[in-house]
């Protein structure tokens, strides 16, 4: 809910004093794309660009930015709601993006609000005032790409009290940015002397406004505050000359005589109105409990007390920034349990008026816990999805003690956490809050109890799985399965965003142990299946959908795409959707039916039904690019690089390293060798500082076939024994025979290189140029006696028993285990414990 007054242009006195200087300055931010007005408080900035406004032909959209709007939903949806002030029927597809929050970027929504700003018939100014109180960075990058692609007829003008924190450098260098500082904003002499004559009922000599206008330094608030307080002076040569020292110490000053001069009452209404960021006659009335507030506000008004209307009719007011500062420490320093009252009756009328988020803001300076609580219980999931970083600040400030018999917010904070990214933290608190929970049993009702212990172990269990402990995060699952209901909010959170995709869209990145997870995703998809309402069963699908085409078993991956795809619990979640029909066209193009694969693309857009459609289109996309690479079209991959705003010189991270790998391979393909090489030179140094083999496997793979496609044969075939080394354990296959026929050339001369052809290194060669060559093992005997260890073990694998559980069983380590395992899989010529078992039956 956006109050109507922060979009409208504050009232200005028609008696300020006129400025055609500083007026032209700011009219040359019509000649570009950003004009900053960047002053301290009380250097008359708004006032600037208020007469500005008045004067200036152009459509102007005015924000007047709070702390509240410190959201990234709810400063972009203040920024077109102004914009819809001015042009009716605006932002109608980049608004539907923007009340569904941000995700992993917020570039789509920025392109389609420029795509609708491109559209705009003549100029329009987009005004930004205190932009100071934003401080949150996805509000600044997206501030900035805004800025970087603003179509020439749109001008942004932003008054702040500090400079911008985004790069402004490319801006300045080009002419499309300037700056009015606070050199441009102080009076000069001669305005000095039309101030006082004009607007002030003060007969100054030109000596005092002179000497005055010397300690002052032209500074706006100062000369205003001289005016009030002189007004009372009866020895204004000797008040003059107390107006000495830095500006603050003059404003605290100035503001003290002024506060001091007004009546009991009046002081009481200033210090409790203080806290409020707007405010009209019935607001002041709750907080203040006087009667004639409306009086009031006029009487602050004529008296020109630092006091701005917010719209025509005098409804609404905010005080200046510089008076409520004073005030609030002033207030801040009275009888502390007062002062609490105070906010509580703010509370309570906001909450009244359905302005819940400021409502509980003040219901937390009031130390109003439980009412906190109470509001963020009214509607959690919207607040998750809307105001995510003001719950987070919200509850973190709560303490425990508030919420202790309240566990659906611990599981809140705990999610917010998780879909914030915020992953380690978020496992910690999970533990205590285990424990802590744990102990309540008996002391919550039965079903609360259950509930939020089953979310809990949940979590606890895709942690422990995160961690690739497999035996623990079983332990969890079964709790988890004892007490949690199918259906849990928590348990499909997020499934229909965008938030967090790209990396977890392969989810193999997550695990070290492909075969042991086999077991452990085959188990849970057995235990789940028959469960009607368990949308999550479809991330175990897409592991084990993923697990399957890397080791070549398409029929297999197929048919549990097949499975995963018919149940209706997937259907509406795009996330398990878009990746589930991403794996089916790999497999599709893996099986030679290259227009298949291409379609299930196309067809997948029609398909999503998300609020971050544009987010889930740009990922199809890219999809789209690999695969024409794939197919041979290398035009339409380089459509794709010139559009999806990436270059080999960007910062590199693991958030994007899918979408830099085929980048890379497009640079590679059209010739741009040395780029493509520096791009991959990057993306290896950041994968080597992880512990993630696959992404460090995929990076040298590609690496590798560049450095061959340049000339640079030993290079690549070192970046291949690299690649082969870190693969073979887990029995990669897909990653490298997907690279087509220039694999199978590397792969022949890595071969010939190797001095033991026997080894296992040799033999995994050879298993991938026949897996690339479809042709069945010419060689069907054990490559070596099973050891009498080794039987026991594939035994015990027979009884589904995992790697730990085996190791306790022969009373051995699991790496000893492990490295039975690889020995046996060695000998019998196979990839997993599926095969191995299917290989000792023939045998």
């Amino acid at each position: 809910m956006i109050v109507s007054t922060k979009l409208q242009i504050p009232h200005i006195r028609n008696t300020m004093v006129s400025r055609p200087k500083l007026m032209r300055k700011l009219n040359e931010g019509m000649e570009t794309k950003l004009m900053l007005i960047s002053a301290q408080a009380g250097y008359g900035k708004t006032t600037a660009l208020c007469e500005w406004v008045k004067q200036c032909s152009a459509l102007a959209a005015w924000v007047s930015l709070d702390k509240h709007d410190n959201e990234w939903i709810s400063f972009w949806s203040c920024v077109t709601a102004s914009i819809q002030e001015r042009i009716p029927g605006f932002g109608q597809t980049s608004g539907c993006l923007i009340e569904n929050g941000p995700s992993e970027s917020s570039e789509p929504m920025i392109k389609e609000l420029l795509n609708e700003l491109n559209h705009i018939t003549g100029e329009l100014v987009i005004i930004l005032d205190d932009y100071h109180v934003i401080e949150l960075p996805d509000i600044h990058q997206s501030l900035s790409y805004l800025l970087e692609h603003l179509p020439p007829h749109i001008h942004l003008y932003i008054a702040s009290r500090t400079d911008l924190p985004i790069p402004t450098t490319r801006l300045l260098a080009k002419g499309e940015m300037h700056y009015i500082q606070m050199q441009d904003l102080r009076f000069e002499l001669e305005e000095g002397f039309v101030f006082f004559r004009d607007t002030t009922d003060l007969s100054l000599t030109k000596g005092q406004v002179t000497e005055l206008f010397h300690q002052i330094e032209g500074w706006v608030s100062g000369l205003q505050l001289a005016a009030i307080s002189l007004k009372r002076s009866t020895n204004i040569k000797q008040s003059i000359q107390q107006f000495t020292g830095q500006q603050h110490h003059i404003s605290d000053y100035l503001l003290e005589e002024v506060f001091l001069h007004q009546s009991e009452t009046m002081r009481s209404f200033l210090l409790e109105t203080s806290i409020l960021s707007r405010m009209n006659h019935s607001l002041c009335q709750a907080v203040t409990g006087q009667m004639n507030s409306q009086e009031q506000l006029e009487k602050l008004e004529q008296q020109n007390l630092f006091i701005i209307p917010l719209d025509e009719g005098r409804n609404w007011y905010r005080y200046h920034h510089l008076l409520s500062d004073f005030l609030r420490q002033l207030g801040s320093r009275t009888d502390s349990e007062k002062w609490n009252q105070v906010h509580i009756r703010a509370a309570n009328w906001l909450e009244k008026h359905g302005f819940d988020e400021e409502a509980v803001e003040h219901y937390l300076e009031g130390q109003q816990f439980l009412d906190v609580i109470r509001l963020i219980e009214k509607n959690p999931p919207a607040l998750m999805q809307s105001k995510s970083d003001a719950l987070m600040r919200w509850i973190t400030v709560l303490p425990e003690s508030s919420f202790a018999e309240k566990p659906m917010i611990e599981m809140f904070y705990i999610a917010v956490m998780l879909l914030g990214g915020k992953r380690e933290a978020a496992i910690q608190r999970m533990e205590q809050t285990k424990v802590r929970f744990e102990a309540l049993q008996g002391k919550l009702p039965d079903v609360d109890w259950n509930m939020v212990m089953g979310n809990i172990y949940f979590y606890c269990g895709m942690a422990s799985y995160i961690q690739n402990d497999f035996v623990r995060a079983s332990e969890y699952l079964v709790l988890t399965e004892r007490y949690m209901p199918e259906g849990s909010y928590f348990q499909v959170m997020g499934v229909n965003r965008y938030e967090g995709y790209s990396r977890n869209y392969d989810q193999l990145t997550l695990i070290k142990d492909l075969y042991a997870a086999e077991d452990f995703i085959l188990k849970w998809i057995k235990a789940w299946e028959h469960k009607r309402n368990y949308p999550f069963i479809g991330y175990f699908y897409l592991a084990y959908i993923h697990l399957l085409y890397e080791w070549n078993r398409l029929e297999e991956a197929e048919f549990n795409y097949g499975q995963s795809l018919g149940r209706i619990n997937h259907q509406p979640l795009a996330r398990i959707m878009i990746q589930l029909d991403i794996a089916a066209s790999r497999i599709e193009q893996a099986k030679g039916n290259p227009k298949r694969a291409s379609e299930l693309l196309v067809q997948l857009k029609s398909k999503i039904d998300s609020p971050d459609y544009a987010f889930f289109v740009v990922k199809i996309e890219t999809e789209q690019a690999y695969l024409s690479l794939r197919q041979g079209s290398l035009q339409a991959a380089l459509d794709w690089s010139q559009r999806c705003g990436l270059a080999h010189t960007d910062e590199v991270s693991l958030n994007l390293l899918a979408e830099h790998l085929i980048l890379a391979r497009v640079l590679a393909a059209s010739e741009r060798i040395e780029e493509a090489l520096y791009l991959l030179e990057r993306l290896y140094l950041l994968v080597r500082k992880g512990d993630c083999l696959r992404d460090h496997t995929k990076v040298l793979i590609v690496q590798s076939v560049t450095l061959w496609h340049s000339g640079q044969t030993e290079a690549a075939l070192i970046q291949l024994g690299t690649a082969l080394d870190l693969a073979k354990p887990d029995g990669y296959i897909r990653s490298f025979i997907d690279e087509g026929s220039v694999m199978a050339e590397m792969l022949n001369a890595y071969s010939k290189v190797q001095e033991d052809s026997n080894s296992s290194s040799g033999y995994y060669v050879k298993q991938l140029l026949r897996a690339m060559n479809d042709t069945p093992e010419d060689d069907q005997s054990p490559k070596g006696k099973l050891t009498g260890q080794e039987i026991k073990i594939l035994l015990l694998i027979m009884d589904r028993l995992m790697n730990k559980e085996i190791a306790e069983r022969l009373n051995i380590t699991v790496d000893t285990v492990k490295y039975h395992i690889k020995n046996i899989y060695t000998k019998l010529g196979v990839n997993n414990r599926k095969q191995a078992l299917e290989r000792a039956k023939q045998l």
